[in-house]
């Protein structure tokens, strides 16, 4: 199998977002992540991942709830979900956040939280 050494962002881009999902085990990788940009007061809901989760936010504030602690983190910060730790994270600057949120998986496993 040839690996594909350059993937196009629009292979990759969630429909509808300004979003970008890569998982790795399609292109011979064995990470996965998100590429996230996203409006004030957008993020995911809670979940977890059998693996931890490293996030690198490239501009814009985050503030993330990992297990029973809250940060905010800023441009250049590195932040960090150990594996089977619900966690979520919500864009709570003024502008455009963009973060990279790394899988240790080739291929991406989420459970959300049930809501009640």
């Amino acid at each position: 199998m040839a690996i594909q050494t350059v993937i196009p962002a629009g292979e990759i881009r969630i429909n509808g977002s300004r979003t970008l999902r890569f998982e790795g085990q399609s292109y011979g990788s064995s990470v996965s992540f998100f590429l996230v940009t996203s409006a004030p007061g957008e993020g995911p809901a809670l979940h977890r991942h059998p693996y931890d989760e490293t996030w690198n936010v490239i501009e814009g504030q985050v503030t993330f709830e990992v297990g029973d602690e809250i940060f905010t983190a800023h441009a250049g910060d590195t932040a960090l979900a150990p594996a089977r730790a619900w966690h979520r994270f919500t864009n709570t600057g003024t502008g455009t956040l963009k973060a990279v949120c790394i899988h240790a998986s080739p291929i991406m496993i989420q459970e959300f939280a049930v809501s009640t």
